[in-house]
């Protein structure tokens, strides 16, 4: 049977610290970064890491006193597990008890990139890293600070988003400095995520595989890269996804998560008089609303403000976040979101959406 989960309160230590923030621009600065980033997790500190779907929250994967860390900072509950990043198959095989065929043949296909492999965890991996379950989300990043840190330490990273828990996941390092600033050592800017959401989570220990959590790697790429789905067109989140002990097998399974401050909804609107009409029926102020579209643009006299992303599934996903938390930032009181195409490229964005909302 699987060890219980510690519950990690937060630790008064962690709240006092100066936060440096490395840049990462140069040749040099981005060698410099990296000493700086490895030394201090091979210490057992945390830092924040630049990824291409989000910025990571990094600590040795194999440390659990470090784990621990991330869960103190975060405030994040300890039944949520956390995925482990390598930097290449030898070390995604060593974190996994059973690396079989399918898993190797998704990985030359989709890594480095967004997409996290669940599977039978090794007995090196510590239980507060997959929530006392018995398998491991894996994942090879594309970013190449987070893989030129992974080299320079030897040892995979520990790494959920670098924000307080349920809060939006940040997608730059100004992102992470308004959430973390003083809670953590330090925050390398990396750049502007290039993918803007999270992983696609895909569970192949069981048989079926079904994908736990949808991303930009979606359910008909996966197909066509030779993975038997049953069902491809409705292999969306499948809701947690536990373990026979009833572990979370993923992270982002949780009903509340990627939540602005503000109440966020998602909705459809014939024009303005519509969209106005909406809000007003649930009692908000239009003054005090903001509205995220793609294609029915609102002219944005009486709103608080208006954002325009691109009818892009790539271009939406990348801007996301930024929006939300330009929206925190603004105050507002409400985000109307333009509700995005049912079609299997949209799941990851529609996912994060509704979470968002609930």
């Amino acid at each position: 049977m699987a060890n219980k989960t510690a519950s990690f309160a937060p630790c008064a230590r962690h709240f006092q610290m100066k936060t440096e923030i490395l840049s990462t621009h140069t040749p040099e600065l981005f060698k410099k970064a990296v000493r700086r980033a490895a030394e201090l997790l091979r210490a057992g500190e945390v830092v924040a890491l630049p990824t291409e779907t989000v910025y990571g929250l990094a600590a040795n994967a194999l440390d659990e006193n470090a784990v621990a860390k991330i869960f103190q900072i975060k405030g994040r509950p300890s039944h949520n597990p956390i995925i482990v990043h390598v930097a290449s198959n030898e070390m995604a095989e060593r974190c996994a008890a059973e690396f079989p065929a399918l898993a190797k043949k998704l990985s030359q296909a989709f890594w480095p990139g967004p997409l996290t492999l669940v599977l039978p965890r090794a007995k090196n991996i510590p239980a507060a890293v997959t929530a006392a379950g018995e398998t491991v989300g894996i994942r090879w990043p594309s970013h190449p600070f987070i893989q030129a840190v992974i080299r320079e330490c030897g040892f995979p990273l520990a790494a959920p988003s670098a924000n307080l828990s349920n809060q939006i996941s940040p997608t730059n390092a100004e992102h992470v400095r308004a959430q973390l600033d003083g809670k953590i050592s330090l925050v390398v800017d990396g750049g502007q995520s290039q993918v803007g959401i999270e992983s696609t989570v895909l569970d192949l220990s069981v048989v079926p595989a079904r994908i736990l959590r949808p991303g930009m790697i979606h359910a008909e790429s996966l197909v066509a890269a030779g993975l038997p789905l049953a069902d491809p067109s409705s292999a969306k989140a499948s809701g947690r996804g536990p373990t026979a002990e009833g572990a979370l097998k993923s992270p982002g399974l949780l009903r509340k998560h990627y939540s602005p401050k503000a109440k966020l909804v998602i909705w459809d609107w014939l024009n303005d008089a519509d969209l106005e009409s909406q809000i007003r029926h649930r009692s908000s102020a239009i003054s005090h609303t903001h509205i995220i579209a793609h294609t029915k643009i609102p002219s944005g006299e009486k709103l608080a403000g208006v954002s325009v992303i691109p009818h892009d599934v790539e271009a939406f996903a990348r801007a996301l976040y930024a929006e939300l938390h330009r929206c925190d930032e603004a105050g507002v009181e409400l985000i109307v979101v333009e509700a995005p195409p049912d079609s299997p490229e949209w799941s990851g964005i529609a996912d994060r959406l509704q979470r968002a909302a609930a």
